[in-house]
């Protein structure tokens, strides 16, 4: 099978410029389109007692933050970036939503190689959720 449609989860960090290296060149070799993708964490969510901050104003923000990283990886990968997507939610059921609106047929996603990575790994929930194949780019740490 041929990947035609490549989607790049990216936490924003260094590390995403690899994410976004590995995927280019496949997609070059493949003749395939890319798009990114970042989730960040929904505070609503989160916390559920009483608290004295503007979570929505909070959320702005780091939306708008995440929107201008996203602009800058755009800029690194040097190949057309087909669609860029940042949301906020739980990362299985938003990462699925864009692979059905997207036609996507392959994620490309990192993964550290740490202790705390053992314990908490979003990775890991995305190839226990994912319907379609998953390209894990291991960060040594």
């Amino acid at each position: 099978m041929s990947y035609q449609h490549i989607l790049v989860a990216v936490d924003l960090t260094e590390e995403s410029k690899a994410l976004v290296s590995k995927a280019v060149g496949l997609a070059k070799a493949l003749d395939a389109k890319v798009s990114f993708i970042h989730i960040d964490v929904s505070y609503a969510e989160l916390y559920t007692g009483l608290i004295d901050i503007n979570l929505a104003e909070t959320q702005h923000q780091a939306m708008e933050a995440s929107k201008e990283a996203m602009k800058h990886l755009v800029e690194f990968a040097d190949y057309p970036i087909h669609k860029t997507l940042v949301s906020s939610g739980d990362l299985s059921n938003e990462l699925t939503e864009a692979i059905e609106n997207l036609d996507v047929n392959l994620v490309v996603c990192g993964h550290h190689q740490d202790f705390w990575s053992k314990l908490l790994s979003s990775t890991r929930q995305v190839i226990n959720t994912c319907p379609i194949d998953v390209l894990v780019v291991p960060f040594k740490d």
